[in-house]
């Protein structure tokens, strides 16, 4: 299929694949082996020299994997992509590539638990500096950044709070000292933010979450410059991680890809229903959602993102014990970790996701110990608002008592 001027969802549909060369087959088969026969031992060599395009070994590379790397790089609007068995396999092999001891790393002030302990208990462990920086605070950025600094990471929106980063502010300010850019999209997805079109190098994804959809596999995924992107492949995936993506959940994220337009329109307009209504009700102490005008950065929100993404962060009047009691009140909506599948799942970061950090730790982040992150799903939105409404009534009639008694 000719991709120029194709939509979003075509591209995740169509790019990169012709069932006539296929036998006919609409879905594209999986490949489901370890190993490649060459036709000569001559042609082996030239594969394995680099001088010769083709597969050879599943760890490297594998035709599914390879049409799911090619439809993550259009979408992001790049060269290449690569494909990994987590998000953290994706963040973990592109570190190991980018960065060598006495090299620094800026990253920003919020980040995924798991991320965080990566950095410090790993990259800190072999002499790599990371160093912590609001990056809403672009003077603060430029004061910081040298040319010891090899790469400047972020999220954005960040989990869980929900802090956006301006990519394009950001990496304006990290190429001036050759700083490679990369952006974690798993919340905001291609399909809300393209940040290589906003001025970063490397995106990363937990495919886990919205591009595979259903909350049925693991993945990440990596997209960026060819070169880039062929050199983590090489060295960061292959030599350091090993964490190479099955061809079985190659096929499922492409499968999720396939209707991520049509379900991020949906978390997009039930979060937005939701967020507006818990900001509305008297058992809430404060609610972060881009998509609201109270959001501190609704402008740059509305600027980056072409929605606000099916996120929300929330604390509930009363503190921890309130909220961890409104957690238990409710009947359809899931308490589990995770993100962007079908089902809306509730959690507390502070005792589950971000738990890696100390409380000292979380304070100092903005991660505050009654925060509570929602990933709204694509139930009937009445449905949603009902569950949450009664959990709320709940603990609002238990406090009343408790106050009487």
């Amino acid at each position: 299929m000719r991709s120029k001027n194709k939509s979003f969802s075509s591209l995740a549909i169509h790019h990169g694949y012709d069932a006539q060369a296929h036998e006919g087959a609409l879905t594209p088969p999986i490949h489901f082996t370890s190993t490649f026969a060459f036709d000569t031992a001559e042609a082996g060599g030239e594969m394995f020299a680099g001088k010769r395009e083709g597969h050879f070994y599943s760890r490297i590379s594998n035709p599914t994997l390879d049409l799911l790397e090619q439809r993550i790089a259009i979408l992001e609007g790049t060269e290449a992509g690569l494909a990994l068995a987590s998000g953290i396999g994706a963040i973990s092999s592109t570190m190991w590539t980018l960065l060598s001891p006495g090299d620094e790393i800026i990253v920003d002030k919020t980040m995924y638990g798991c991320t965080f302990t990566f950095l410090h208990h790993g990259l800190g462990k072999f002499g790599i500096q990371v160093t912590h920086v609001d990056l809403s605070d672009h003077e603060l950025l430029e004061s910081k950044i040298s040319d010891k600094t090899k790469v400047v990471y972020f999220e954005t929106p960040a989990n869980p709070n929900m802090r956006l980063v301006d990519i394009q502010a950001v990496s304006a300010i990290a190429h001036q000292y050759n700083a490679i850019v990369v952006v974690d999209n798993t919340y905001a997805t291609p399909y809300l933010t393209q940040p290589i079109k906003l001025g970063a190098d490397l995106v990363v994804h937990s495919a886990t979450k919205y591009l595979g959809g259903h909350g049925d596999l693991v993945a990440g995924l990596i997209a960026g410059p060819k070169e880039l992107v062929d050199e983590i492949r090489l060295y960061g995936m292959k030599d350091m991680t090993g964490a190479c993506m099955a061809p079985f959940n190659a096929m499922l994220v492409m499968r999720g890809i396939k209707t991520l337009e049509l379900r991020m329109d949906r978390h997009c307009q039930s979060a937005m229903r939701v967020a507006l209504m818990l900001e509305a009700s008297p058992a809430i102490k404060t609610v972060c959602y881009p998509g609201l005008e109270s959001f501190a950065q609704y402008e740059l929100a509305k600027r980056q993102m072409s929605d606000f993404g099916g996120m929300i962060t929330f604390e509930v009047k009363g503190g921890v014990r309130a909220g961890i009691k409104m957690m238990n009140k409710l009947d359809m909506i899931q308490r589990a970790v995770s993100l962007g599948d079908a089902e809306t799942l509730i959690q507390h970061p502070a005792s589950m996701t971000h738990s890696t950090y100390t409380s000292e730790e979380r304070q100092e982040h903005g991660i505050s110990d009654g925060l509570i992150r929602l990933s709204v799903g694509l139930e009937g939105v009445e449905d949603i608002l009902e569950d949450l409404q009664q959990a709320l009534n709940s603990i609002m009639s238990e406090s009343i008592l408790e106050k009487i008694t």
